[in-house]
């Protein structure tokens, strides 16, 4: 299979050039730097993207890589420090820029060969970087500059070897899919046939080997991956699965009722499915903590104790599967890369799990790759773009401790919400309901006024992002007068609200959900 290798230096796009990539058709995953560079041979890629990083790489305590890398015949392009990296280690030089270089800058087409065969004479790119290439190696040519940059691109056809001091990864850089394309169609010679009806079927026949005759539960919530994964497992493995759904008391409003509906004895699918009430378990081990990344574990970790359980009482159970994505299992933490937040699913497992295996068919998808999948399955639409929902639920939609009467709050809160935005769309007001949507809890209480006596309750905030992989979001510009209605049916209808607010944070800084 043709495979593209994402090295990671530390970048905050290392996921984007990753997705990017899959948009050719052309399977790509991230691999730390500390990977070695015989264990990134075993791997058999097409090539190898160097990515971005927050070093200077003449700075010995920076991360840097065997130089044989670069003479072993595999096609590589460098991106940002990636590329001065490469520059570096052949004998080239960095230095710290005289004039630092951030945002949309216009670039200099110098030799429109290699990864930039495609582009015009000049283009827009997103810059930023505090060092450059001074000099390049020997056997490089300078394809692409800057007024204050002067080598913003570096090639060595004969060697393969490429080098952007840009982001052709983010939108900003307008030309950046056609550079991307480039490298990996006419440099490394892939032929794109990534596709993901073969992703499915692949993935069927390699879970169907490794659980043979064994028994597997899956841990179904009811959201579009634990979804998707319960009916991938389904086609592998048919009886042999056993769907476990966990109601801990943080789900939306009538949710629980409504995964039964779907997955139950009287649902679509012919499923194994047990429903377990555990609400009371859940809100007494959540009492009295406050810190997201303890509340996040302490759901992770009740969770694998109730399936622990259920298995038990199935009998021999050998693997656990999960709906892990991507997204998931980079943010929990890739190698040396930053913890963003432990997802209850991978950061919070506990140490030690009782099944022999976890099984999870989607870590490597990204969520709209996820969807596709749903639909190669033959999932219906409208389970397929169901809004996403986290594994935590409420638990890290409530600022603070988790309680019964938070979760009231905010379940009757985000039922109005959706319910308005479902009517604005319906009556041609919203064009589209955004990506996801909902109401949040916040830990701030503040005075109002209500039927001439004074209030002291929570202020809820209500959150609406457009995104197309959940990697990156915007806000979504929900009309004043949707806004209006929300927040005047949310005071008079939820007790213990008197201040409705709307989070206008972007994806990054923010996370999409609010811990």
């Amino acid at each position: 299979m043709e495979k593209i290798i994402v090295l990671d230096f530390g970048g905050q796009y290392n996921q984007l050039i990753a997705r990017r990539v899959r948009e050719c058709n052309v399977y790509a995953e991230v691999q730390p730097y500390t990977k070695s560079l015989d264990e990134i041979k075993a791997m058999n890629p097409t090539g190898i993207i160097l990515t971005g990083g927050p070093n200077s790489v003449y700075d010995m305590e920076s991360p840097h890589y065997d130089k044989e890398l670069f003479t072993c015949g595999i096609p590589i392009l460098g991106i940002c420090y990636g590329a001065q990296l490469m520059a570096w280690s052949l004998g080239g030089t960095v230095e710290t820029a005289p004039v630092s270089e951030y945002g949309r800058t216009e670039v200099t087409v110098d030799g429109k060969e290699g990864v930039l065969k495609n582009v015009s004479d000049t283009t827009i790119t997103w810059m930023s970087h505090t060092d450059y290439i001074a000099q390049v190696p020997e056997g490089f040519e300078i394809s692409a500059h800057t007024p204050v940059c002067p080598v913003a691109a570096m090639e060595n056809k004969e060697a393969k070897l490429y080098a952007v001091q840009f982001h052709p990864e983010v939108t900003h850089s307008v030309e950046g899919q056609k550079m991307l394309e480039a490298f990996v169609y006419d440099v490394c010679g892939c032929k794109g046939e990534w596709k993901m009806d073969s992703f499915v079927e692949r993935t069927i026949e390699e879970v169907r080997e490794k659980v043979g005759n064994g028994r597997v539960l899956c841990a179904l919530s009811g959201g579009v991956d634990s979804s998707v994964a319960a009916v991938l497992l389904s086609k592998a493995v048919g009886k042999q699965l056993t769907c476990v759904f966990v109601d801990h008391g943080l789900l939306r409003k009538n949710e629980g009722d409504e995964v039964e509906a779907v997955f139950g004895p009287e649902g679509h699918y012919d499923l194994n499915f047990i429903r377990v009430n555990a609400q009371q378990r859940f809100y007494d081990k959540l009492a009295g903590v406050t810190d997201p990344e303890t509340k996040r574990k302490i759901i992770g970790e009740e969770f694998i104790h109730v399936f622990e359980e259920e298995a038990k009482k199935i009998g021999a159970v050998d693997f656990l599967v999960q709906g892990t994505i991507y997204p998931d299992v980079i943010e929990s933490g890739l190698g040396k890369s930053a913890v963003i937040k432990s997802h209850h699913n991978v950061g919070g497992l506990p140490d030690y799990v009782d099944f022999k295996e976890i099984i999870e068919p989607l870590r490597m998808l990204f969520k709209d790759e996820v969807r596709r999948a749903g639909l190669e399955l033959g999932i219906p639409d409208y389970l397929v773009f169901r809004q996403p929902f986290p594994g935590p639920g409420l638990g890290i939609r409530i600022i603070g401790e988790v309680t019964e009467e938070k979760c009231k709050i905010v379940q009757d809160a985000d039922y109005i919400y959706r319910e308005e935005i479902a009517k604005a769309v319906e009556s041609g007001l919203m064009e589209s309901a955004p990506n996801q949507y909902f109401a949040a809890l916040t830990n701030m209480r503040s005075v109002g006024v209500m039927g001439d006596f004074r209030t002291y309750d929570y202020a809820i905030a209500l959150r609406a992002v457009l995104t197309s992989d959940f990697m990156t979001a915007d806000i979504a510009h929900i009309p004043w007068e949707v806004l209006d209605r929300c927040m005047t049916r949310i005071i008079n209808e939820v007790n213990g609200v008197n201040r409705v607010l709307y989070d206008l944070t972007s994806k990054p800084p923010g996370t999409i959900e609010f811990e």
